[in-house]
């Protein structure tokens, strides 16, 4: 197999305001990938992965589509060193995952982790669909189109990647060795629960979004539960079992942290004090991403932005298919 240049690929699904959580989880590493310039980076809005679980309702998706991508070049994305592209706007993406659907036995698709899970969890909808369990197909053709060689992972997510290898593998053996076997980059992945201790998810109402205002946060910090042993001012608590303590642990120094950590055990610090303390930190973090965000939306930024990134992914992605469609005979 040729050598291929290293290239990152990762998306995200435009399915409304990212909260911290996706900040922590999943665009700090991208900011440090692409500071670290070891790797070129392509990140794209995943449109038709958006589709896979809310196909029936899509009025919204090209508006969270511009306010993602927004938020990706407030934080610090710059499109002068990574690619920032649409997905929905590269149709070879589609032809590629047809392709691989060729190939592909149903089983595989059928014993992907969160097949089964994603189906539990949103049991009220009908997701039985083939763009439900072709989505890894559409997933590895993400990667594969640009010739990505690494893909940033948490550990729970190599089983995901596996199959996109498999399904290369598989490909390269019958075609043409073309394609690379994207490798996990693997990360730690922040995991930041909502500030009802539930998994943060817009629909519980219990995230902090990116760019939401400081009074905003407050109504939602100020009334959050924390260790439920402290009943009154006076009693000790465990900051391991507060949801605000986590939260502090993003934000503070490790001097601070320490000496929040210390004031919940000995009760030298009430619920009140620290949670306002927390609030001003937030509101540090949040204040100049809110401002650049402003400006961007002010000068139509992302479309310029999505422009030139769309016609360089579409460039890579039709070089990429002639060559995959000459190693079929097509």
């Amino acid at each position: 197999m040729p050598p291929f240049e290293p290239r990152v690929v990762s998306g995200m699904r435009p399915t409304g305001p990212l909260h911290l959580g996706h900040y922590f989880g999943a665009l700090q590493n991208w900011l440090s990938l692409a500071a670290a310039g070891q790797h070129r980076c392509s990140f794209f809005s995943a449109d038709w992965h958006a589709l896979t679980t809310g196909y029936r309702d899509t009025a919204n998706l090209a508006a969270y589509r511009q306010d993602m991508v927004a938020d990706w070049l407030a934080v610090g994305l710059d499109p002068a060193k990574v690619t920032l592209f649409s997905q929905a706007a590269i149709t070879e993406h589609a032809e590629l995952a047809t392709l691989f659907g060729m190939i592909t036995p149903v089983p595989w698709l059928e014993r992907v982790p969160s097949y089964k899970e994603i189906r539990q969890e949103l049991a009220d909808r009908d997701l039985s669909t083939i763009g439900f369990l072709g989505y890894p197909l559409l997933q590895t053709a993400d990667i594969a189109i640009y010739l990505g060689t690494h893909v940033p992972v948490g550990e729970d997510q190599l089983a995901h990647l596996e199959l996109s290898r498999e399904v290369i593998r598989r490909f390269n053996s019958y075609y043409a060795e073309i394609l690379p076997e994207p490798a996990g980059l693997v990360t730690k992945v922040r995991r930041l629960p909502g500030l009802d201790g539930r998994k943060m998810s817009k629909s519980y109402n219990n995230a902090i979004f990116l760019t939401e205002s400081a009074e905003d946060v407050k109504k939602k910090v100020m009334p959050a539960p924390t260790d439920p042993a402290r009943v009154k001012r006076t009693d000790p608590g465990d900051p391991d079992k507060c949801n605000i303590f986590a939260y502090h642990k993003l934000f503070a120094t490790a001097d601070e942290e320490a000496e929040i950590a210390q004031g919940c055990r000995t009760a030298g610090i009430g619920c009140v004090d620290c949670k306002r303390r927390l609030l001003g930190k937030i509101e540090a973090f949040q204040a100049p991403i809110r401002d650049r965000k402003a400006e961007i939306m002010r000068q139509g930024t992302v479309q310029q932005v999505l422009t030139q990134g769309n016609a360089h992914a579409r460039s890579e992605a039709q070089r990429t298919m002639q060559q995959v469609r000459e190693a079929m005979a097509l």
